[in-house]
């Protein structure tokens, strides 16, 4: 691509005043050269004359040019060379007469280079997560796991990691662990780790394993082993009924990375692992072994379908910094 330049180069003419539009043509001749003063060959050299029309010539090895029969009047000389910034010259030639123009020099043209780079999947994605990491209910409470982009693109594995650890680390969290560990301590559950200050670190540090374990295993573990989304795709759109249906049925089924939707194995089976996990710290009167992994896999769920009717019909007022659903839910049909 080059670079448009214009100059202007006034000639001094002997007798402007006698220029017409009938009189007999003149000629024009010429240099180009870059600006240390080396000749450009092959520079392509244009005219356009008083009337209108075009003459086109190239530069010889020297770098000279010439137009023997140049109709007489005005006359503009575009000149342009590979690598250099075109440039255009204008002046005046008499009738009959060899209009000599002063030496033409090129200057190097910036190299333009037109690329047209599209986003990659990974990238398009790694972008909307900057956007859920600003949800926040009530602008505390990480609201990460929902994207209001019905199209949102896949996460790679790395992604699913990163958003996992993400909610484990946010403040919030042990805040959050902490409630619930009080509650359980005040109401005496899992009566087998006491009372007092250890008690109460006990309970803390179970509810917070629960909370890793359930968020690895059905956010970041299951969903790249499976190529599942974690995500609840907030749907904003059609009857309360289609609305309820939509949020109870993403408890058992998700989107795949292929964008189909497909039996929710990741939450299933993560809820299973991690109730299966938490037998080994919870106090012994409170295994019962496969029973407890299922009931805990059941509460999972049970709390999945009720958390997904609380981000469907109320957590999207409470959350500001959110991205506007797509008006075309389409694409969000179970």
């Amino acid at each position: 691509m080059l670079l448009v330049v214009s100059a202007q180069c006034v000639l001094a003419q002997a007798n402007p005043s006698a220029v017409t539009n009938d009189a007999g043509p003149g000629s024009i001749s010429g240099s180009v050269a870059d600006t240390t003063g080396a000749a450009i060959p092959q520079a392509r050299v244009r005219v356009k004359q008083h009337n209108g029309s075009f003459l086109e010539t190239g530069s010889i090895s020297d770098g000279r040019f010439f137009f023997p029969r140049v109709v007489a009047g005005g006359f503009e000389i575009t000149i342009s060379a590979n690598g250099f910034a075109t440039q255009t010259v204008s002046g005046l030639v008499n009738s009959g007469q060899v209009a000599e123009v002063p030496e033409i020099k090129l200057a190097v043209g910036a190299a333009i280079t037109d690329i047209r780079v599209s986003e990659t999947q990974e990238e398009i994605a790694e972008d909307q997560i900057k956007e859920q990491e600003q949800q926040r209910i009530i602008g505390v409470i990480p609201n990460f796991y929902v994207t209001y982009i019905s199209n949102a693109a896949p996460l790679v594995p790395r992604q699913k990691f990163k958003l996992a650890w993400k909610t484990l680390v946010d403040p919030s969290a042990f805040v959050i662990t902490g409630v619930i560990a009080g509650i359980e301590q005040a109401t005496d559950t899992y009566g087998g780790y006491g009372q007092g200050a250890e008690g109460y670190a006990k309970r803390y540090g179970a509810a917070y394993a629960d909370f890793v374990s359930g968020t690895m295993f059905t956010g970041a573990i299951f969903p790249s082993l499976f190529k599942q989304d974690p995500r609840y795709f907030y749907k904003g759109t059609g009857s309360v009924r289609e609305r309820i249906d939509y949020a109870l049925a993403n408890a058992v089924i998700c989107k795949g990375d292929n964008g189909h939707w497909q039996a929710n194995y990741s939450s299933i089976l993560g809820n299973l692992a991690a109730g299966g996990i938490s037998n080994l710290y919870y106090p012994s009167q409170d295994r019962n072994g496969a029973a407890l992994t299922f009931e805990n896999a059941a509460i999972g769920i049970g709390a999945s379908a009720a958390a997904n009717i609380i981000q469907e019909f109320v957590i999207p007022r409470l959350t500001p910094h959110k991205p506007k659903p797509a008006a075309d839910s389409s694409s969000q049909k179970p």
